[in-house]
């Protein structure tokens, strides 16, 4: 084969399988890591998840994982709502729900991806009453993996990197009524989450998409003696995660 028709080849098929990938990770499912504490013990530091895109409707990308190719690369500022036509999103499968652990753009920082549970959609009524949680002034049910961590709550510096000094987890909240079209979420550490309890409801046009499982776990005390083998925490492989 003539070397310069191969060296075409090669590239053609370099292209294709580059664009194959982005546009599965835009459209179809996505690899993310948990890096920090807020969704104990549901979701544990050093998780790697797999997040299906499409269950609640994918969209149109804000970059399409290049550089120079972010809208804030171009002029657009962070927090500008872009044109409806520029804003393309499929149809959902599901619905989203109370109880869904989604991910989605942290709502002061599109850039951000966040992750937590919904506990109340747009027209609900929430409350938080210490450790209880009343929707529509009904008990929402504790998550199996929820946490509490009494003894940290006087100590500003516990807090995850994020809080406003003058934000207290355990305070009172509400009754308010969530807004059309937006979602308010909670972390399952409630005493270690910064949610929408600081920087309000997500709205719908910010989710990403709902994680589907664990398909690795890593220890986060390292032991340079160890092994990567030693390190992976192997009853959270392939775990569902509710």
């Amino acid at each position: 084969m003539n070397p310069e028709k191969k060296r075409r080849e090669l590239l053609h098929a370099i292209f294709i399988a580059l664009l194959a990938a982005l546009l599965l990770r835009q459209f179809v499912v996505a690899a993310y890591k948990i890096p920090s504490g807020s969704m104990e013990n549901t979701l544990l530091v050093g998780d790697f998840l797999l997040v299906s895109k499409f269950v609640y409707g994918a969209k149109s990308p804000d970059w399409i994982g290049l550089p120079f190719t972010r809208w804030i690369d171009i002029g657009v500022p962070t927090g500008v709502e872009l044109p409806s036509w520029l804003q393309i999103r499929f149809p959902a499968i599901q619905d989203p729900a109370p109880n869904d652990i989604m991910v989605f753009q942290y709502p002061l920082d599109p850039e951000l991806d966040y992750i937590k549970r919904c506990v109340a959609k747009g027209g609900e009524e929430i409350e938080i009453l210490g450790k209880s949680v009343l929707i529509d002034g009904k008990p929402f049910a504790d998550p199996a993996g929820i946490k509490f961590d009494n003894d940290s709550m006087a100590t500003h510096q516990d807090w995850p990197q994020g809080f406003a000094a003058s934000f207290s987890p355990r305070r009172d909240y509400g009754p308010t009524i969530v807004g059309v079209d937006s979602f308010y979420m909670l972390g399952d550490n409630r005493d270690k989450s910064a949610d929408s309890r600081e920087w309000g409801c997500v709205p719908k046009s910010n989710l990403i998409g709902k994680p589907l499982f664990i398909y690795l776990s890593l220890a986060t005390t390292r032991d340079k003696n160890q092994n990567l083998e030693s390190e992976i925490r192997w009853p959270r492989l392939g775990m569902v995660i509710r």
